[in-house]
């Protein structure tokens, strides 16, 4: 069970399916992060029969208490090693006999990317490459790259949303180095055949989620009535997607995805990150003026919001949380898991918000002294 969650639509994100591919032994690659530990849970009460080889290096937001009541799972097998690592790979499709990769594994904050990017070029380009090329030798029957809406780069107030065939126009580090990702996998389903298929969400909230993303950092800081750090004016657009409903749309196109196709999963939930944070406030009864604006981050993407009318209509896919819903399961999750967020709020975490908003907010409480 996860912990100290019971309610059985999280687990199940109130989906139903109608699964085409038979019983599968699959490779989960981060399947201790945020997305790909969600995936896991919920994998396993959807699809018992599936055999499940989480890979995970455990690096900062690599985490195995995410896997918590899972353990003794015997459809489950944990194996802590490096995507990268083509040997370590190539041994362990042979050895558990896979027949599927879902790919979660990625560095994924936009604000680490600007601080160092080389990280996110050695997993997200190199490390995806490494994986497909194993699959590709292996003739594995499907491989999962799940990607983000990031790669589509920015819109306006106005314009429509992304679609699958919207080009790519990547606008941060992170982000350029999914695309190129993203480019390579859909290269092997064109040159060799591998059976890819390719998925980008909208912004992904709910448990499990490391403190360096907004709600997660908005959160465990309103709990503890310290600043809240927003970024400029608070008035980027996100579409919001509750994880249980993004894990759903993933386990569809692992069954049902044509190969080399691209499916978005959104929302349909676009808000400003102020929104969002007056949203948490005021589920968690906290004055606003906790709130700090602080200097923006470079080259920061104004909007987001992907259509997912393929997926509807390919998958039989919809989302089934509501943004409210969702963000008050999230909410209380955080509250009733406090050895969690205790335990993710040290080390790497503590050196990364140091130096990424300790700054910022010297800096706008000078300001607010000097105004």
């Amino acid at each position: 069970m996860l912990l100290g969650v019971s309610s059985e639509k999280f687990l199940l994100g109130r989906a139903v399916f109608c699964p085409t591919i038979p019983t599968m032994n699959v490779l989960v690659t981060g399947g201790c992060g945020f997305i790909g530990a969600n995936f896991v849970h919920q994998q396993r009460r959807l699809f018992p029969t599936d055999r499940l080889v989480v890979l995970d290096a455990l690096t900062y937001c690599g985490n195995l208490r995410n896997l918590e009541g899972l353990t003794k799972d015997p459809g489950l097998a944990f194996v802590r090693g490096d995507i990268c690592d083509a040997e370590r790979v190539a041994q362990l499709l042979r050895d558990e006999h896979i027949e599927a990769i879902v790919h979660f594994a990625a560095e994924s904050h936009v604000d680490r990317s600007i601080l160092g990017p080389m990280p996110f070029v050695r997993t997200n380009v190199v490390g995806t490459t490494t994986l497909l090329e194993a699959a590709r030798k292996a003739q594995l029957g499907r491989f999962l790259h799940v990607s983000t809406d990031e790669v589509y780069g920015t819109l306006g107030p106005t314009d429509p949303a992304f679609t699958e065939s919207t080009p790519l126009a990547p606008r941060s580090p992170y982000a350029a180095s999914k695309a190129a990702s993203d480019h390579l996998a859909l290269a092997y389903a064109h040159t060799y055949g591998l059976p890819v298929v390719v998925t980008r969400c909208s912004n992904n909230y709910g448990p499990y989620q490391f403190p360096e993303k907004l709600l997660p950092l908005m959160i465990l800081s309103a709990l503890d009535d310290k600043p809240l750090p927003v970024y400029g004016d608070g008035q980027q657009v996100r579409d919001w997607i509750y994880v249980a409903d993004h894990c759903s749309g993933i386990n569809a196109a692992l069954r049902r995805g044509v190969p080399g196709e691209v499916y978005n999963f959104g929302g349909h939930a676009e808000r400003t990150n102020l929104n969002m944070v007056h949203a948490v406030l005021a589920l968690l009864g906290k004055p606003r003026s906790l709130i700090r604006f602080v200097a923006d981050r470079p080259g920061h993407d104004r909007r987001y919001a992907v259509e997912f009318g393929k997926a509807e209509r390919e998958l039989g896919w919809t989302p089934q949380w509501t943004l409210e819903d969702g963000l008050r399961e999230t909410v209380r999750w955080y509250r009733e898991n406090p050895a969690w967020c205790q335990s993710v709020q040290s080390g790497e975490y503590r050196t990364f918000y140091d130096r990424n908003y300790t700054m910022r907010l010297d800096s706008a409480s000078e300001v607010a002294l000097c105004g």
